[in-house]
């Protein structure tokens, strides 16, 4: 794995995960206004850029901590306000919303206890997690164009709920993954311990030496 590029912050994958960032009030916006075309060309385009800058940190090994950081933020705020933009729109019920903003409530705690234990990041991304988000930014922009009338936004609204589905099944089974690491890492780490109560920093092993962490999906 590339090593992270330290004091840069300007390197073209952090650009194209900024311009993603800003891209997501504007994207609210437009589905508020019902301007549902434009806002699935915002979506084409974070998806889009999405792919590229994670190709060109590897191409250009500019992977940074920011990075790592700015691309699951990304992806959780153009979730966040499709779902305020759509149960507004009365597109997805509000038992969605619950669930999916109940998953990310499960799963806060998992990184103070990942630092308690000594690791300098979070847990790695599990596949479950990248095919949950993947499933939901598939299955958001599917159900803004069924809410419209013929063929295909009927068809685009039964693929979306596929996806909606599949997509919330999975990040609830990611959180429970999640969860299952972090116990392990925490009785490995008390029976690693010769004193009682949580091991601090000296006692995790060499966990802290550990770049590839990134943020929970």
């Amino acid at each position: 794995m590339a090593e992270y590029v330290s004091g840069r912050i300007w390197t073209v994958p952090n650009v194209l995960s900024f311009a993603r960032l800003f891209g997501v009030p504007l994207f609210l916006w437009l589905v508020l206004i019902e301007a549902d075309w434009w806002a699935l060309g915002v979506l084409v385009f974070a998806g889009l850029s999405d792919w590229l800058d994670g190709k060109l940190a590897r191409m250009l090994d500019q992977t940074s901590r920011l990075g790592v950081v700015l691309d699951p933020a990304a992806d959780r705020l153009y979730i966040l306000a499709t779902l305020i933009g759509l149960t507004v729109r009365d597109i997805i019920p509000l038992w969605l919303v619950i669930l999916l903003v109940g998953r990310e409530v499960a799963i806060v705690p998992i990184a103070p206890i990942i630092r308690r234990l000594g690791y300098s990041g979070t847990l790695p991304v599990h596949f479950a997690g990248k095919a949950a988000t993947l499933c939901l930014l598939y299955a958001f922009p599917l159900l803004l164009l069924g809410d419209h009338d013929g063929g295909v936004a009927t068809a685009a609204k039964v693929i979306g709920w596929s996806f909606a589905i599949w997509g919330t099944v999975l990040y609830w089974w990611a959180a429970l993954l999640y969860w299952e690491q972090t116990r392990r890492l925490w009785t490995a780490a008390r029976a690693a311990s010769p004193s009682p109560g949580p091991p601090g920093p000296a006692e995790a092993g060499p966990a802290g030496d550990q770049k590839g962490a990134e943020t929970p999906r």
